[in-house]
């Protein structure tokens, strides 16, 4: 009898760690932010860090600077106001799990540059969920400056694919794109950012 009572509980432990390991897969699939915690656990390893080296300079175009946004309070910005200006671009969503996952990083990127007149750091929400972003930014504690595209978004800044980081120099220019997650809190990005601020 002894024999069975630990057959059958050693076979009620294996089936309640087989259901605790599923729902804690499913978890990770299907919760953005408990799967942001975990891509934050391999930036924190060094992984994931942006390919600053590979910088490309494009030619920028009319329809760049035309393109607009709009912060939570309804001030309007277009590339042409931020002219002469460092500008950091994140393009993201809420629901997005390596947005998610990254937005830390730009907001110590951005403490560190928030106070420099020539230096511009933005995300820009492509959802427009202005609510849902309010009650993201006060949970997670950023105040990071979030803008909502109100035209259409150049497809030489953004094709889709969340995230992306778009750095332009003063003069316009495409001075680095990073596709997908990264981490933004190291000290090549800032220093990145100051060479493009000294640069003519």
């Amino acid at each position: 009898m002894g024999t069975n009572n630990n057959k059958l509980i050693e076979m009620i432990k294996r089936n309640y760690s087989t259901i605790i390991i599923g729902a804690l897969v499913l978890v990770l699939l299907f919760v953005p932010e408990a799967k942001a915690v975990v891509q934050q656990g391999f930036m924190k390893l060094g992984l994931f860090q942006p390919k600053l080296e590979k910088v490309e300079t494009t030619t920028k175009t009319e329809a760049n600077y035309k393109f607009e946004m709009v912060d939570a309070n309804g001030k309007a910005t277009t590339l042409e106001d931020l002219k002469g200006k460092v500008v950091f671009l994140n393009f993201w969503a809420t629901w997005c799990p390596p947005c998610i996952a990254e937005m830390p990083t730009i907001q110590t990127l951005y403490d560190k540059f928030k106070d420099d007149k020539d230096v511009v750091i933005l995300t820009v929400e492509v959802e427009g969920k202005r609510d849902k972003v309010a009650k993201f930014m006060a949970r997670k504690k950023l105040t990071l400056p979030v803008v909502y595209p109100t035209s259409a978004i150049p497809t030489d800044f953004f094709n889709g694919s969340l995230p992306t980081t778009v750095i332009l120099d003063k003069q316009g220019n495409i001075a680095h794109t990073t596709i997908g997650m990264a981490d933004y809190s190291g000290t090549d990005v800032e220093d990145f950012l100051n060479e493009l601020k000294t640069s003519k």
